[in-house]
């Protein structure tokens, strides 16, 4: 009962709103198990300022995307007063937009592939010609895969701006980078063992990713170890010049070469039976409901 009166904000208003529940279902009864005061709090439903006329000393924020992962019930709950998990707001709203992460890790010397904007205006031949084929367009400011789509002709870019401008007026074409996908995940300043992720014909989508079997994970990862260790190290390095703190995941491309990419970063990434961190957590040693009182440990302000 050291937390005192728990909230484990769930749900929300993003496109992420479905995941968010399922996540913060499993946290609810982790937290329960180790005797934590824990009760859910979906700000879709409710007014995110009850947390204070209830008297609730700490949240777990467990919301993905907008309004959760973006520094906006960050900076509410700073008002209030009240701890909370993850990364703070600067940090927050940084990770969340793809576009500006990618410009602070250029600058930090953290590998990401290269990108452009895009907007209605932009000749996609020069696109095109400067990035190569495949590429990935994405909505800046949305997670789980959601609006991003692989381009594998000129004449498609047109669609796939479409379809991410309607979720985001701030949209990123992104170069393919062929390899095995990772993530890698940190806790306080410790980076976790990678978790390699193996998706049919590469397609890790929405869909993939909640609802089916057809992944395979593989943690440990498989790759040679000095790989693993240099990845992991960059891993940190990415989420300290982000600003970040208490855990997040970072999904990484590792080439052929030995080379490797960060792709984004999420501050407050997924806890359901088929999320990676706690994956990874678990090959470190960690059980999940000790996981999620070690992330609540970790809550604070400013």
């Amino acid at each position: 009962m050291e937390f005192g009166k728990v909230a484990v904000l769930m749900g929300g208003k993003s496109g992420e709103r479905e995941i968010s529940l399922i996540s913060g279902k499993a946290v609810l009864e982790a937290l329960r198990s180790r005797g934590v005061d824990a009760h859910a709090f979906d700000p879709a439903a409710r007014p995110v300022w009850d947390l204070a006329k209830e008297g609730f000393s700490r949240a777990f924020l467990i919301l993905h995307g907008r309004f959760g992962e973006d520094g906006t019930i960050q900076g509410a709950l700073e008002t209030m007063g009240i701890p909370y998990t993850g990364s703070g707001v600067m940090a927050s709203a940084i990770a969340m937009d793809k576009w500006r992460t990618k410009l602070v890790w250029q600058a930090a010397g953290v590998p990401t592939p290269r990108f452009r904007l895009l907007n209605a205006d932009t000749d996609f031949a020069q696109v095109v010609a400067e990035l190569g084929l495949p590429l990935f367009v994405k909505p800046a400011r949305e997670g789980s895969s959601i609006g991003v789509t692989k381009v594998e002709s000129i004449e498609d870019l047109a669609a796939a701006f479409k379809l991410a401008h309607e979720l985001d007026p701030l949209v990123i074409v992104e170069e393919f980078v062929a390899g095995q996908e990772l993530t890698a995940a940190v806790l306080g300043d410790t980076p976790l063992p990678l978790v390699r992720i193996e998706a049919p014909e590469g397609k890790y989508d929405y869909q993939n990713k909640y609802f089916t079997d057809v992944v395979h994970y593989h943690c440990p990862s498989g790759i040679p170890t000095d790989r693993e260790e240099a990845i992991r190290a960059a891993a940190l390095t990415a989420f300290q010049v982000l600003g970040c703190r208490g855990w997040a995941r970072a999904d990484v491309i590792l080439r052929a070469d030995g080379s490797f990419s960060f792709l984004e970063m999420n501050t407050a990434p997924g806890m359901t039976s088929h999320s990676l961190v706690p994956m990874a957590a678990r090959v470190a040693g960690t059980a999940f409901e000790d996981l999620c009182v070690e992330i609540l440990k970790g809550a604070r302000l400013g």
